[in-house]
C-alpha cells in the first residue's frame, strides 16, 4: 500500500513540475507580452516605493543631483562641444550665482549651472524660449511675474528691442558677458568669476516641498501665444522617472539636442540623467548631417527624439558606416509607423521606445512592449493610479458627446476618443501661471459622475485588442468634410508613401458656402525631383476616400515647425488656397482628372460658388 501511496506522490509531483513548466508557455501564447509587462510591474511598485518616500520626507532633484556629487564626484556630467565637465564642477559653477529667475538661453552649460543655483536658492526658474521676440517675448515673461532676467550674450539683440518695456516695469536685467555698456543691461560673467564656490546653504531651500513649483515651461504651442506651465516638483519627478522606465543606466551617454527649455529634453533628458547619474552630451541644437558623427565621437548610447526628428534622419544620403555607432535606446515621442520601421532597417538595432505625454498633463504613457506605431500600453497599476478613458468626441460641434444623464460616453476598444485623466491628489493638473481662463478650457466637468472633473488633453487616441494605445490626432487638426471625420496624420501618411514627397502637413480649410472644412496638404519635395500632378492623384484615389483627399496642394521649400520640430497649421489654414496672396506653387484637384495648377479664376469660382466642391 505505501508503494502506491509513493507512486502517486511521485505522479503528482511530476503533474505539478510539467503544469508548472508549461504555465509560463500558456501565458506567453496568450499574452506574448507577458514578461514585459511583469517587468513593468515591478518598475512601477520601485517608483512608487520612491515617490512615496520623497512625499514624506521631501527629496527634490537637487537633492539627487548633490547624492549623486558624492557618489561620483569626478564621473563626466555634462560633455559640450570640446569642453567636458564632472558632477563636482557642475555643483561648483552653481555655487556661485545670485537671485535670478527667468533664464533666456540656448542649450548651453550655463543653462544647468544657473537651474541648479537657482534650484539652490529655492527660487523658481522661468525657461523663455530664445526663438520668441518682441510683444511674446513680454508676455512670456511677464507670466511668471519674475523680477530678473538672465539672456544668453547671443540674445542680447532680442533684449535690447524690449529694453524700455523692461526698465519700465523695473525689472534687472543681465548678460552672459564680462562686459556691457548698454544702459539697463549688466553684465553677469565677471560678476560669477568673482563669488565663492562655497556651497549655498540649504536653509534657502527650507521651505520648498512638493508641491511647490519647480520651474515654469512655456507650451510650444501650434496655436495663439505661449502658455506657462506651472510644474511642481512631483511633477518634475515623474518626468525624470521614464528614462527609469526605459531601461536608461547609470553608464549610459544620452545625447540632448533639443531645447532644454522645454519639457522633453529638461525633465526626460537633463533630469533624467541627474535622476540615473549617467552623462549628457549636450548639443547646441539639431544636426542632421552632424547626428551621427557626434554619436560616435562621444559613444553615446541612448538618443532622445521628439516630432520630425527620426524622418529627418532617414531622408540624410545613405552611409556605409549608417549602423556604426553604439546607440542601443531611443525615447521620444511622435515617430510614423513607416519612418520607425525604415530608422531600424538603416541604423540598425536600436529600442525605441515611443511614448506620450504632455507639459502640463497629468497623463502619460510609454510603449514598453515596442508594437511599432503605438505611443504606449495600457498597464492595470497605472490604470488604478491615474484613472484615464478615452470618450466620444463629436469634431464638428468640437465637444465631448453626452449621454441622456448629461454624462460622458465612453468609447469601446478600437474606436478613437478624447483621452481624459481625473485629476486628483496623485494626479493633479496645476494649470498655467496667469491663465485661469486657459486653465479652466483644460478641466471637463461632470465626466462619469456629478462634481468629478478630468483633465482634457486635446488628443485623439486608440487602443487596440492588446492594450496598446496610439495616437490619431489632435482635437484642431481633425476636420470635418462632407459628414466625415478627417484625420490629419492619417492622411500625411500616405502622402509620405508618394516617391517625390518628402515632408506633408495635412490641414482643413475654410470654403465659402460650404459646411466644414476641405482638406490642404503643403508639401515639400525630394530634391531635385518636381510635383507630378497625375501621379499624386492616382495615389491619393488608390489610398484614400474622396472626402479625405486634399482638394488643394501648396509646393514650400520648408515646412515650418516649432522648436520642437510640431508641424505648423494654423497660419497655413488661415492663408487658405487663394493664389493672389500665396506666392507657392498650388495645384487644385479637378474632379477625375488629376492635380492642375490653381488659378485665380478656379479660385473666383469656388469663392462665388460658381464651383461645388
Amino acid at each position: 500500500m505505501s508503494d502506491i501511496f509513493l507512486l502517486i506522490k511521485e505522479m503528482l509531483a511530476y503533474i505539478l513540475c510539467t503544469a508548472l513548466a508549461v504555465l509560463p508557455l500558456l501565458i506567453y501564447f496568450r499574452n506574448p507580452y507577458f514578461l514585459k509587462d511583469l517587468h513593468c510591474t515591478f518598475l512601477s511598485i520601485y517608483v512608487g516605493i520612491r515617490l512615496s518616500r520623497i512625499e514624506k520626507k521631501f527629496y527634490s532633484i537637487l537633492d539627487r543631483f548633490l547624492d549623486k556629487v558624492a557618489e561620483h564626484p569626478h564621473k563626466k556630467f555634462i560633455v559640450y562641444e570640446e569642453s567636458s565637465y564632472t558632477y563636482s564642477q557642475a555643483d561648483r559653477e552653481s555655487n556661485k550665482e545670485g537671485d535670478t529667475v527667468a533664464l533666456f538661453l540656448g542649450n548651453e552649460p550655463w543653462f544647468v549651472w544657473i537651474w541648479l543655483a537657482l534650484s539652490k536658492l529655492g527660487c523658481t526658474a522661468s525657461f523663455l524660449n530664445v526663438n520668441i521676440r518682441s510683444k511674446s517675448l513680454l508676455h512670456c515673461f511677464s507670466c511668471c511675474e519674475a523680477k530678473v532676467l538672465i539672456a544668453g550674450a547671443d540674445l542680447q539683440g532680442a533684449i535690447e528691442e524690449v529694453l524700455p518695456t523692461l526698465k519700465q516695469q523695473g525689472i534687472r536685467v543681465f548678460i552672459l558677458r564680462d562686459h556691457c555698456h548698454v544702459d539697463g543691461i549688466e553684465s553677469l560673467s565677471d560678476k560669477i568669476q568673482m563669488e565663492s564656490h562655497e556651497p549655498l546653504s540649504r536653509q534657502l531651500r527650507a521651505s520648498i516641498n512638493i508641491k511647490s513649483p519647480a520651474v515654469y515651461i512655456y507650451t510650444s504651442g501650434t496655436t495663439g501665444l505661449p502658455k506657462a506651465a506651472v510644474l511642481k516638483h512631483e511633477r518634475v519627478w515623474m518626468g525624470s522617472f521614464l528614462l527609469t522606465f526605459v531601461g536608461v543606466r547609470s553608464d549610459d551617454v544620452i545625447y540632448i539636442y533639443l531645447p532644454l527649455y522645454h519639457s522633453a529634453a529638461f525633465l526626460m533628458g537633463l533630469c533624467g540623467v541627474i535622476e540615473r547619474g549617467s552623462t549628457v552630451v549636450l548639443r547646441s541644437k539639431f544636426s542632421a548631417s552632424n547626428f551621427w558623427n557626434d554619436c560616435r565621437k562621444y559613444n553615446v548610447t541612448v538618443i532622445q527624439y521628439i516630432g520630425e526628428v527620426m524622418r529627418y534622419l532617414c531622408n540624410t544620403p545613405k552611409r556605409d558606416n549608417d549602423k556604426d555607432h553604439k546607440v542601443r535606446l531611443a525615447v521620444g515621442n511622435g515617430i510614423r509607423e513607416d519612418t520607425w520601421v525604415e530608422f531600424l532597417e538603416r541604423f540598425g538595432n536600436i529600442c525605441i521606445r515611443e511614448c506620450y505625454g504632455a507639459t502640463e498633463g497629468n497623463v502619460g504613457f510609454f510603449n514598453y512592449g515596442g508594437k511599432v506605431g503605438a505611443v504606449g500600453r495600457e498597464h492595470f497599476l497605472y490604470k488604478m493610479a491615474c484613472k484615464y478613458a478615452l470618450i466620444r468626441f463629436d469634431t464638428e460641434k468640437e465637444e465631448p458627446v453626452r449621454d441622456s444623464r448629461g454624462f460622458c460616453v465612453e468609447v469601446p476598444r478600437g474606436e478613437t476618443g478624447l483621452l481624459v485623466a481625473k485629476i486628483g491628489k496623485r494626479t493633479p493638473f496645476s494649470g498655467y501661471a496667469k491663465h485661469k481662463q486657459q486653465t479652466d478650457k483644460k478641466k471637463l466637468r461632470d465626466v462619469f459622475e456629478k462634481g468629478d472633473v478630468y483633465f482634457n488633453s486635446g488628443d485623439l487616441l486608440k487602443i487596440d485588442d492588446e492594450g496598446f494605445i496610439f495616437f490619431q490626432d489632435r482635437i484642431g487638426d481633425t476636420f470635418r468634410w462632407k459628414g466625415e471625420n478627417v484625420a490629419t496624420t492619417e492622411v500625411a501618411d500616405h502622402l509620405l508613401a508618394v516617391d517625390f514627397v518628402e515632408e506633408a502637413n495635412v490641414y482643413g480649410v475654410k470654403v465659402p458656402g460650404h459646411e466644414g472644412r476641405i482638406g490642404m496638404a503643403a508639401l515639400k519635395l525630394k530634391e531635385n525631383m518636381d510635383f507630378d500632378g497625375k501621379a499624386f492623384y492616382q495615389h491619393v484615389k488608390n489610398y484614400l476616400p474622396s472626402y479625405a483627399r486634399p482638394r488643394f496642394v501648396r509646393i514650400q521649400d520648408a515646412l515650418v515647425v516649432t522648436s520642437t520640430f510640431k508641424q505648423m497649421k494654423v497660419k497655413l489654414a488661415e492663408e487658405g488656397f487663394n493664389p493672389a496672396l500665396i506666392k507657392d506653387p498650388l495645384f487644385y484637384l479637378e474632379d477625375n482628372k488629376g492635380y492642375i495648377p490653381m488659378t485665380q479664376e478656379i479660385f473666383n469660382c469656388i469663392a462665388e460658388g460658381r464651383l461645388r466642391l
